[in-house]
């Protein structure tokens, strides 16, 4: 008996040796994602997530330079037709091997015209298999941005695509759901072991990974938690050990703690307010958006400065043009924010007989930083000058598909320009008329044929220098217009306990944590 007691003694002590042994990195982010297929809605964040666990031909290094993923090499075997050499021995996490007919089929169902990502390859146009580890990839014309695009361009197994009736995209915005919604099957350091939207997705380490393993994690909690006040308060308690999301307001009171490190600095991402351009609003009103006196008049009805310090706490950029110092194209002459003036604001709105015309701003309490006050803050400087705003506020999942649906009278959007990491990326996906591939984002309806000109001819231009000055010239155009209002670059913090190590946070705030090491 006493031999039993000490055999079972022992079986225990090595399990909890074992699980001890076992790394596990419990996240919590400010946000869920929308939807565990890559393809159904154009997030950073999603396709941030997802990038544990699909992967494209294409990555960038720490640095964003391009460098091969599941393509080995590439080149360019005609003026319009890039070559991709896929690597081989790389398998699905299902099993299945990783070849030609499985990047066909990706490329196929990416730029579906249902597909909501297909704005994030603007220059595609076909996919051709040249034998099992090759394909050629036409585009419309000679872009180099193209290889940057392809970096969120992940593949899918094909057959996997077949059996489970996804060979289409999903689609968040028009609630269009499907086997992809809740299942992955992706070549990528992580695989996906369960789901509970809203509450937990749980990450284990794929060991059949293709490229060595630079983390030393077996398992990623991933839990959403909008609540600031409780975020701070789980990491504070040990509950979590990383959010991406770290509150600007509490962030002193997080470097005053021994146990946490914060690392913080500006996003890439450019807040806007935008206004739908449609004819006529959701409901049948007339749009009085369409006059622009009445942009002009919101415009300079909002103090900057008043939500740079007391909403972002001093820790934002302050915006005058549409993209981040960082982003090329980007003008300093152009960065310029419009002036605070409430009088000139009141003048605008009474000559275009705007005076007490209502709308609502919907806006979403888990995207942006701090979304929820700058809203509050936009609603009361626009009252002041005579308009009457109404404040929808929720959470994305209920926000975004009238965001995306055009059927919000004017709403938030933040674009950080990836993965182009250039001004075409906004140009082309936001900024240009919805055609195609290129609108996609244009929730707002608005159609400008002089920039959608500009854009098309920054497409074209291989010379770097020429290419940016036609992009700086078409971003001043939409500033002069008024077609949204930039707010700031957005500050962004990651908070963590100090056994997590090999963090580093960059411009594009996006988790890698197949980098991330626990416990050295």
């Amino acid at each position: 008996m006493k031999l039993r007691k000490h055999l079972l003694a022992g079986l225990a002590f090595a399990f909890l040796a074992s699980s001890a042994s076992a790394e596990t990195l419990r996240w919590g982010s400010p946000r869920d994602i929308f939807s565990l297929d890559p393809y159904s809605y154009g997030s950073t964040s999603n396709l941030a997530f997802l990038n544990h666990v699909y992967e494209g031909l294409t990555r960038y290094t720490p640095e964003f330079k391009v460098e091969p993923a599941l393509a080995t090499s590439w080149e360019m075997v005609k003026d319009k037709v890039w070559r991709f050499h896929l690597r081989k021995g790389v398998k699905f996490q299902n099993g299945a091997e990783f070849n030609a007919d499985d990047v066909v089929a990706s490329m196929a169902r990416v730029s579906h015209p249902t597909s909501p990502l297909r704005g994030n390859i603007p220059a595609y146009v076909s996919t051709t298999k040249v034998d099992d580890y090759t394909v050629d990839i036409e585009v419309n014309s000679p872009n180099p941005l193209f290889l940057n695009d392809m970096t969120n361009i992940f593949m899918f197994d094909k057959d996997w695509l077949v059996d489970n009736k996804s060979e289409l995209p999903t689609d968040v915005g028009a609630k269009v759901e499907g086997y992809a919604t809740y299942n992955t099957n992706g070549t990528g350091p992580f695989k996906v072991e369960s789901r509970v939207p809203d509450s937990k997705t749980v990450l284990i380490k794929n060991d059949g990974w293709w490229d060595t393993p630079k983390h030393n994690l077996d398992r990623i909690e991933f839990m959403p938690i909008t609540s600031a006040a409780t975020r701070v308060a789980a990491l504070l308690s040990g509950e979590i050990d990383l959010t991406d999301g770290a509150p600007v307001q509490d962030l002193e009171r997080l470097k005053s703690s021994p146990d946490i490190k914060v690392i913080e600095r500006t996003d890439l991402r450019t807040v806007h307010m935008v206004f739908n351009r449609h004819e006529t609003f959701a409901d049948g009103r007339e749009n009085f958006f369409n006059n622009i006196k009445v942009r002009q008049a919101i415009d300079h009805a909002i103090d900057r400065q008043l939500i740079f310090k007391r909403v972002m706490r001093g820790k934002s950029h302050v915006a005058g043009t549409m993209v981040a110092p960082e982003i090329p194209g980007y003008s300093a002459e152009l960065d310029v924010p419009t002036a605070y003036d409430p009088e000139l604001s009141k003048k605008l709105l009474e000559e275009a007989g705007a005076v007490g015309k209502e709308f609502t701003l919907v806006c979403m309490n888990d995207e942006s930083v701090n979304e929820e006050d700058v809203c509050s803050a936009l609603v009361s400087m626009l009252s002041r000058v005579g308009l009457k705003p109404t404040l929808d506020i929720g959470p994305r999942a209920v926000q975004a598909p009238k965001r995306a649906g055009g059927k919000s009278d004017a709403y938030m959007i933040g674009w950080a320009n990836e993965p182009t990491l250039d001004a075409y990326s906004i140009l082309v996906q936001v900024l240009s008329t919805r055609e195609g591939a290129a609108g996609v984002a244009n929730y707002g309806g608005w159609s400008y044929p002089e920039l959608d000109a500009m854009v098309k001819k920054a497409a074209l231009e291989m010379d770097h220098d020429k290419r940016l000055a036609i992009e700086t010239e078409a971003l001043k155009f939409a500033k002069d217009e008024v077609i949204m209002i930039p707010l700031h670059q957005q500050p962004m913090a990651w908070a963590m306990s100090k056994n997590v190590t090999d963090v580093t946070i960059r411009a594009d705030n996006k988790p890698r944590h197949w980098l991330t090491r626990i416990g050295d």
